[in-house]
């Protein structure tokens, strides 16, 4: 084992001393990381893989790929990492949970999924995207490193798996205190969950959602999501269904690992006067969570830096504030922390996740994006719709990706009075090229019948509105600027529709 550390670590060197003296280009990162998108054949075949009972070789594969890019699991055991996983608010739940810690003045890292505008936003550091420079040179590390290693040809990873790789070798290279990261579906087989020393796992609210992968039950997919608690892992969720819950409180037995229940956020104390209300109350469980996850971290870190035992990245674990005392501060009852100290009122108050019940006012139309894809999370979205929007004049923009069902998407979005639907291939624009960040390797033909079948189910249910199909965002913006009026415009179905939008009304990601 030795050896091969030694081996891994000079791979590294041979390569951080070539990206240091090589420029590269974003585009061309970003064009050859499109090339590793799974096409619909793949995706077909690894359904067809689960359902005959095939064993799922993600993890096998994923250490593979480290191995190959000069990091061993013993080497990854060193990232001291937050792992959340859930159905719904798993990636605003990291959000807040990042914002605590950073604002705790740890330096942090974290990995999301799917970006809106850039691929940049998914790897972060201390709370912002990668710089594209840093990107293209991590990325032309990574890439070459696999590529020159592969055993036959197209022996590469696919675009989620690579970005979990670059992810790993961001943060590790960059010494962050913690990394928070969120899985990308289910849990169990994951990519991530190649991690294997994790102190702190979340997971966020349990329901029905990629179906096709991960099961036809609550207690299939909590069985998947619960997958990612370790041996002696701390972990936390909300409170569930009684038939997720059974199961996770089953699988943290058989793991031996600690299993708690949040507290509701409305019964938290403030410290000092100051203090943050929360008034959606989804966003309320998920600070919640939020909160107990990064004090769970401080205190286990703190605990490892009194008892000199742990290191991260050759760095004492605790690198936050000198004026953070973690030491007061929190009143805990059976585990949990009761009292919210500044800097974590700082850090939920703080914390920017844009496209989740976002809010942009223009000139010509207030736009309220959302990019919920479950059913209850579009019940939240079109209930926070009602409660928030300005004007009389209501336009819906939808579009639901993969295997969702979307007449039961729609139907909460059918009690609202809107008086103009649009259908829309979630792109920004219609013709996109290979550099684009958002590039879909689907084609236009099979994208633009998923808009018409969705624009039946609307029909067939509800026919009283006017309902419109287009190839692309851009083409929905020009037309509702051309009605000349103001209008309240909901934004919702996939995360993809919202990220196309922003592309056009706030490509930096500014207005939030």
């Amino acid at each position: 084992m030795l050896i091969l550390e030694r081996s891994c670590a000079a791979i590294a060197r041979r390569f951080s001393i070539r990206m240091a003296s090589t420029k590269y280009s974003y585009e061309d990162a970003v064009q050859k990381l499109n090339t590793l998108q799974s096409n619909k054949s793949t995706i077909q075949q690894i359904r067809k893989d689960l359902k005959s009972g095939k064993k799922c070789t993600n993890l096998e594969d994923m250490e593979n790929y480290l191995l190959r890019t000069g990091i061993t699991l013993p080497m990854l055991d060193k990232l001291s990492v937050i792992h959340v996983a859930g159905t719904k608010g798993k990636g605003s739940t990291s959000a807040m949970c990042e914002s605590i810690l950073r604002a705790h003045g740890f330096r942090t890292g974290f990995y999301s999924s799917p970006h809106l505008v850039a691929v940049r936003e998914r790897v972060r550091l201390c709370g912002t995207p990668i710089h594209e420079h840093m990107f293209a040179q991590y990325f032309h590390e990574v890439y070459e490193a696999l590529y020159n290693t592969q055993r036959f040809k197209d022996d590469m990873p696919k675009y989620f798996a690579f970005l979990t790789v670059l992810a790993f070798h961001v943060f590790l290279r960059e010494k962050v205190d913690v990394a928070v990261v969120e899985v990308g579906i289910g849990g169990i087989v994951d990519y991530t969950n190649v991690l294997r020393k994790v102190p702190i796992v979340g997971i966020t609210s349990l329901g029905l959602d990629h179906t096709s992968i991960l099961g036809n039950t609550l207690a299939e997919i909590a069985a998947a999501k619960a997958g990612i608690m370790k041996p002696n892992c701390e972990a936390y969720t909300v409170n569930q269904s009684p038939e997720a819950m059974r199961v996770l409180e089953k699988v943290a037995t058989d793991v031996k690992c600690s299993l708690k229940i949040v507290p509701e956020y409305n019964s938290y104390s403030f410290q000092n006067g100051l203090r943050h209300d929360i008034a959606l109350e989804a966003y309320q469980m998920n600070a919640s969570l939020a909160v107990q996850l990064a004090h769970a971290w401080m205190r286990v870190a703190r605990e490892n830096k009194t008892n000199h035992r742990q290191e991260t990245n050759g760095n004492e674990i605790i690198n936050g504030n000198s004026n953070t005392d973690l030491n007061k501060a929190t009143s805990i009852d059976n585990g949990l922390v009761q009292t919210l100290t500044k800097e974590t009122v700082i850090g939920l108050r703080d914390c920017k996740w844009p496209g989740r019940f976002h809010v942009i006012h223009t000139d010509s139309a207030d736009f309220y994006l959302d990019g919920a894809h479950t059913k209850e999370s579009i019940e939240i979205c079109a209930e926070w719709f009602e409660q928030n929007n300005r004007c009389r004049d209501k336009v819906l923009i939808f579009s639901a990706t993969g295997d969702r069902d979307a007449e039961v998407l729609l139907s909460p979005l059918q009690k609202i009075n809107f008086r103009a639907v649009y259908f829309v291939i979630p792109t920004a624009y219609k013709y996109t090229s290979k550099q684009n960040d958002n590039f879909s390797i689907l084609e236009n033909d099979e994208l633009l019948q998923r808009c018409k079948n969705h624009a039946n189910i609307w029909k067939k249910n509800y026919n009283n509105t006017t309902t419109h199909i287009m190839e692309c965002v851009s083409e929905v913006i020009m037309h509702l600027d051309t009605e000349n009026c103001d209008i309240s415009v909901l934004i919702t179905g996939s995360l993809h529709l919202v990220g196309a939008s922003l592309a056009i009304i706030d490509p930096n990601l500014c207005l939030i």
